[in-house]
């Protein structure tokens, strides 16, 4: 799965010059944390959260009068807040590489960009997204966690007894985990047109262990 597949396309931008009040505004009114900064021929020279637009404004304990208040950000303009070293990715970029991008700098979106061009942008949400769609989160059927050893061939010996069991994976994931120095996978599978007590039955002589079963 690549990025583009999951990337929100042509997203809304502002302009350096946008005052934050009205960057404010549109990040409201459009329903988004982020904006990217483009400038006149379209190229990213920033981003901004809805954060960045926040702290820009004074605090509530201030001792400026409200109209102090709206001439002072009147003026600042998001050019002045923005991040302008912006972390990007490509459309051809795994999804899992964006995810990994995202969870080591604890940020929440990547704009996507074509050349010094923005085409799109991902988030933290369109990752969860893409990992409901994996696990089969939204369809119906048997939910299985199991434990294997990390050898060659283990989790295709569960896949076959699913098979032989009559079942269809619908959603798979794995997770490594290392439980005093030995390697072992945890496996969640989703599986439709077999019973829960066959799942099991069949799992059972080829699996570490059957952690848990249910149906969703």
């Amino acid at each position: 799965m690549l990025v583009q597949e999951q990337m929100s396309s042509n997203p809304f931008t502002a302009a350096p010059t946008l005052a934050v009040p009205d960057a404010l505004s549109l990040m409201h009114e459009r329903k988004v944390r982020r904006l990217p900064i483009v400038d006149a021929h379209g190229k990213l020279v920033g981003i901004v959260s809805e954060k960045d637009l926040l702290y820009a404004s004074p605090s509530p304990s201030t001792s400026l009068n409200v109209w102090e208040i709206h001439s002072l950000l009147s003026r600042l303009t998001v050019d002045k807040v923005m991040t302008r070293d912006v972390v990007t990715v490509a459309e051809d970029t795994p999804l899992e590489e964006a995810a990994r991008i995202m969870a080591d700098r604890k940020i929440g979106g990547l704009p996507v960009v074509r050349g010094s061009s923005l085409v799109g942008i991902i988030t933290e949400t369109d990752v969860f997204r893409a990992l409901l769609e994996l696990l089969g989160g939204r369809r119906n059927g048997i939910r299985a966690t199991f434990s294997i050893s990390g050898s060659k061939g283990s989790l295709s010996k569960a896949i076959a007894a699913v098979s032989t069991a009559g079942g269809d994976i619908v959603g798979l994931g794995v997770s490594e985990v290392k439980d005093a120095g030995v390697m072992r996978w945890h496996v969640t599978l989703k599986t439709k047109d077999v019973q829960k007590d066959a799942l099991i039955r069949a799992l059972t002589p080829v699996v570490n262990e059957v952690l848990d079963v249910r149906e969703t």
